[in-house]
């Protein structure tokens, strides 16, 4: 396979030194730090339990990302992507946290929390599954929706100064954030440009404090060391009508953020070693389930729930070439340091609201670029183009409108009425029409043996004949399902004699295409890997080569996907009548 990444230094596998390591994990630390302090703070802003749920939720919550952030780097049984990847308090979150708070306080949304993180383990468990129903075009759509809905929460903030502050105080605090953050981000190249953001804050704090606006006596007044002595806010066990109101919208920010761990496990993998290799799914569910783990233990705390910071993990690998493992459990041991450093978090909480407030008009404007980014990432045809036009437009419409309150109540009504709902069922009930008016797939089940050849060329040839195909198309078809019945099997070869394997094979034809799908139980290797391996000798192959040789020849594409207790092969056929 090709070199990807001449520049990563070490790879996870590879021991790192524990000068690099600290050196390194530091920046990382400093970064999940900051951002968290500052979006539990964000979140809980208003809140009637004050200050001392606040400065506890702070606490557990470093807590919390430090120590999946440590999960991830490893793999514990189906727990970690063993890659760096930081785990932290999300915006994405803020507007369903907001409406729980609003509406029973931080013991119902501890609980919706607690619920929410089912959802991630079952998507972990279910990924092969949901490929095709939870698409990246639903995924963006709610992205897209969950930005619109925060940014009026992040105006808010920055009009939020002292009653006697300086005329335009916040105009020019909000100057100087974006002066640094905009020209670092347009100017700046390297690590410099991945602390624009930290720079920015700084810069917005130092207006703030110049104009007698930062509440210094805060910081003066923390200890140096200790945790919170209270401020645990509990846990509703009796769910009311306003629990049922919110779960489902907690149920779809958590499903969505799930979403995008799979992204990012896919382009961690892709940047975390210098030779190319395909993704390993099992690690991606490893990522999924550690965030679903955190997920659980802060509904358990009672804080905000953390989300894994996908773009900045990459950039992080990719700026400084240091991928090792050690990294990722350095920044993690850092971040449960400093929880006990009371002093730290004070200065993060004493962040004046409109530095807040534009902090995270720009995170907000991030996640809208990486909605669209997702939405654009497979195309995007005239029947997907109606789905994310409809669905964007009925969020927006009835979030800015209260259409149901009258008819169902308060509580029913604010779900019914709630934009990120309205706008998520519309996307997922379009995306399942879509799947249900599309050319019906076909089927076979059958035991991943020799045997089952015969069934399958069987199977093949009725498909052939169905599309209309000719014979030399139709022999092609043959071919394939035949070198990719050789090919499982030989990979599966070690295995016990006395298991019994499956085998499902799904055929999804076209006109001109045909996509199979087998789907079977095997040993590590991977079919891609293979078939990329074959492409980079010239020597004569060896008689087990012959049928991953023969396989490339014939397919126009494949590509092997492994799962936990499941793996999937996608072989696309081209053909003619």
């Amino acid at each position: 396979m090709t070199t990807a990444n001449e520049h990563i230094l070490y790879e996870p596998d590879e021991r790192c030194p524990l000068s690099v390591s600290l050196a390194v994990g530091f920046q990382g630390a400093v970064f999940l730090l900051i951002a968290t302090a500052l979006l539990v703070s964000i979140t809980l802003s208003g809140d009637s339990h004050g200050e001392e749920y606040l400065t506890w939720a702070v606490f557990a919550a470093l807590i919390i990302n430090g120590a999946a952030t440590a999960l991830q780097a490893g793999s514990f049984w189906r727990f970690g992507a063993g890659h760096v990847f930081f785990t932290c308090t999300m915006a994405g979150y803020l507007p369903v946290t907001r409406l729980a708070l609003a509406q029973g306080g931080p013991a119902l949304m501890a609980s919706l929390v607690i619920v929410s993180s089912l959802v991630q383990f079952l998507l972990s468990a279910w990924l092969p599954l949901l490929r095709r129903i939870v698409t990246p075009v639903v995924s963006g759509t709610v992205l897209l929706l969950v930005a619109v809905m925060t940014i009026p929460i992040a105006f808010d903030r920055v009009a939020d100064v002292p009653e006697d502050a300086p005329a335009g105080a916040e105009l020019l605090i909000i100057g100087a954030v974006l002066a640094v953050i905009v020209s670092l981000g347009l100017l700046a190249s390297g690590r410099l440009r991945l602390w624009s953001p930290i720079l920015g804050i700084g810069a917005g704090c130092a207006v703030a404090a110049a104009l007698g606006i930062y509440d210094i006596q805060r910081v003066i007044d923390a200890p140096w060391i200790g945790i919170p002595t209270g401020g645990w806010p509990g846990i509703d066990l009796t769910p009311g009508a306003e629990f049922w109101a919110v779960l489902p919208l907690f149920l779809v920010v958590s499903l969505v953020h799930a979403l995008k761990v799979v992204g990012g496990g896919i382009a961690m993998q892709r940047v975390s070693w210098r030779r190319e290799r395909v993704t390993d799914f099992r690690r991606v569910q490893g990522a999924v389930n550690t965030v679903g783990a955190g997920t659980l233990l802060s509904g358990i705390a009672g804080t905000p729930p953390p989300a894994v910071q996908e773009a900045n993990s990459v950039s992080f690998v990719t700026l400084t070439g240091v991928a090792a493992r050690d990294v990722g459990y350095a920044v993690g041991a850092i971040m449960i340091g400093l929880a006990f450093l009371p002093k730290v978090a004070a200065f993060l909480l004493a962040v004046p609201s409109p530095v807040m407030g534009i902090y995270l008009m720009t995170i907000m404007g991030m996640l809208f670029v990486e909605g669209a980014r997702n939405v654009l990432q497979d195309g995007l045809d005239y029947r997907k183009s109606i789905v994310v036009a409809v669905s964007f437009s009925l969020g927006v419409g009835f979030q800015s409108q209260d259409l149901f309150s009258e008819v169902a109540g308060e509580v029913w009504g604010t779900l019914l009425g709630n934009g990120l709902a309205a706008g998520t069922l519309a996307a997922v009930v379009m995306t399942a029409v879509m799947n249900l008016t599309s050319p019906r797939s076909l089927r076979l089940e059958t035991e991943l043996d020799i045997s089952a050849l015969t069934r399958i060329n069987g199977f093949l040839q009725r498909v052939a004949d169905r599309a209309g195909w000719g014979e030399a198309s139709a022999d092609r078809l043959r071919f394939v399902g035949e070198e990719v019945l050789s090919s499982l099997l030989q990979e599966g070869a070690s295995e016990d004699e006395g298991k019994i394997r499956r085998l499902a094979l799904v055929v999804r034809p076209s006109a001109r295409t045909v996509e199979l799908e087998f789907l079977s139980s095997l040993e590590d290797e991977n079919l891609e890997d293979r078939l990329a391996y074959m492409g980079e000798q010239t020597e004569v192959p060896q008689e087990h080569e012959i049928s991953y040789r023969l396989l490339r020849h014939y397919a126009s594409s494949v590509r092997h996907r492994k799962y936990h207790g499941l793996d999937i092969v996608t072989v696309h056929v081209e053909g003619s009548r």
